[in-house]
């Protein structure tokens, strides 16, 4: 007797279906957490060694170490298979939040392995926490990394693999899939998981397309303009410390007044300007620093003659302390017969009217003129 029509007709649409799902998966994975979990994984294999044969006489982590190794891939393994069911089930128990991120998932698998290989003595005893055991397990890491015991391409298979099985969220890895191969070969130029390597001269840094921009932001090696704002044509980032310390032409200084009173911070091709623009201010802080006890309008008036001097230029020659009072003191010795009458003029101040201290002022240049 034949089917029914009908239940034929159903039985072919699920043959299609079947025949029709997608066969080409992409399977691309975020390949920095791939990297970090395979490190762990060698890792927990070496804690696993040590605390299941601390204390004995018989075996050593070394001695253990094959076992170990095909026990953790099976045990981390099969967690990560039944990782999205357990999650269900314990939804509602947990109530402390819990990590998504795959590289903290497969560390709690090896960790409670770890906790379950740990023999008696580990157990009664504070060995989990000594330093000792951390150099246990540092020694151990680096005699597998050199005899080559778990290479590093294996322990990268088992972690893209453990990565699939426990990120539900598809944040770390491609979950797209295609019916035909050209699907795919179009797809992976394009896929945001896809590994590229660092344009930036000098690096090579291999991450995840994904990742290109935020690599950018800090690639040691990437161009930048001066922080300080300087006209070269860029520097590399890591360098960018070393020129704006150094040889940046924007870096602040303290003007060489500093020690004698000028406060001023400027940028040092600047400088120059600076002290041009503010000759007035340091010829004050000079004669401060050389007539002490004689008042601020003294030094002032005192100021203003020399620079009405015919040694201006002189004084605006002179680049730092040093050279300013030399200047001071040989325009001084020049006129000195004006230098006497300022001081007079300054006691006398307070009984010359406004006019005749501009008349006594205008003498005084006159008489300096005479003397030159």
């Amino acid at each position: 007797m034949d089917a029914p029509a009908a239940d034929m007709e159903l039985e072919h649409s699920k043959i299609e279906t079947e025949e029709k799902a997608p066969a080409y998966p992409c399977g691309l994975c975020d390949t920095e957490v791939v990297h970090k979990i395979a490190q762990m994984l060698l890792e927990g294999l070496a804690a696993v060694c040590v605390d299941s044969t601390t204390g004995s006489i018989f075996r050593t982590p070394a001695s253990v170490a094959v076992d170990m190794r095909k026990e953790l891939i099976e045990y981390v393994t099969q967690r990560s298979e039944t990782f999205v069911a357990d999650t269900i089930i314990l939804e509602d128990r947990v109530e402390e939040e819990v990590s998504d991120h795959p590289y903290d998932i497969v560390s709690a698998f090896v960790e409670d392995l770890t906790t379950l290989k740990r023999n008696l003595w580990g157990r009664v005893s504070g060995w989990i926490f000594s330093e000792r055991r951390e150099d246990w397990i540092d020694d151990m890491v680096q005699e597998m990394e050199l005899s080559k015991f778990w290479l590093i391409d294996q322990r990268e298979s088992l972690a893209q693999t453990l990565l699939k099985n426990v990120d539900l969220n598809n944040a770390f890895h491609c979950d797209m899939k295609f019916d035909i191969a050209e699907e795919l070969e179009n797809h992976v130029p394009q896929c945001r998981f896809r590994s590229v390597i660092c344009d930036n001269e000098g690096c090579n840094a291999k991450f995840i397309a994904d990742h290109m921009e935020k690599h950018d932001t800090t690639c040691p090696f990437k161009i930048i303009p001066c922080e300080q704002n300087c006209s070269s044509d860029g520097i590399m980032r890591q360098e960018m410390d070393r020129h704006c310390l150094t040889v940046c032409p924007m870096k602040l200084v303290n003007c060489p007044f500093y020690p004698v009173g000028c406060q001023s911070s400027v940028p040092k091709c600047t400088m120059d300007q600076h002290i041009s623009e503010n000759l007035h201010d340091h010829l004050l802080h000079i004669l401060r620093s050389t007539r002490r006890g004689v008042s601020s309008d003294k030094l002032e008036f005192l100021a203003e003659q020399l620079e009405k001097s015919p040694f201006r230029n002189q004084f605006a020659a002179a680049r730092d302390p040093r050279s300013l009072i030399s200047v001071v003191k040989d325009v001084e010795a020049k006129l000195e017969p004006l230098e006497m009458e300022v001081v007079k003029v300054s006691h006398e101040g307070e009984a010359h009217s406004p006019s005749s201290s501009s008349a006594s002022a205008q003498e005084l240049h006159d008489h300096n003129t005479d003397v030159i």
